[in-house]
């Protein structure tokens, strides 16, 4: 996340939080509002979402740059071209099917 903060002077942190879900998982979100969009994204915000179990991420979404934004399930890595609201409820489906 580093390039882009730097580099979007007038970043705003929206939310820096971590959720207990589990004795042995949590979700970290970070969001950010940039006034210049990540390169590969069309939208104004850095993000990143990621689900740890057992202290490893198994899931996790986000904007880098040059990738745009996309999933990480695994070892699997995909592009998702979604909106904000809908990339939140993604986020928290996989991650109910996940824990499941």
């Amino acid at each position: 996340m580093g390039d882009v903060i730097k580099n979007n002077k007038e970043a705003v942190l929206i939310e820096k939080s971590r959720t207990v879900v589990s004795d042995t998982a949590f979700f970290e979100t970070v969001l950010w509002h940039v006034p210049i969009p990540v390169p590969g994204s069309n939208h104004h915000f850095k993000y990143r979402l990621a689900l740890i179990v057992n202290g490893e991420c198994v899931m996790r979404y986000d904007n880098e740059r040059g990738k745009g934004d996309h999933r990480h399930l695994g070892y699997i890595e995909e592009p998702i071209v979604t909106t904000l609201e809908a990339l939140f409820d993604a986020f928290q489906a996989d991650m109910e099917r996940i824990l499941a």
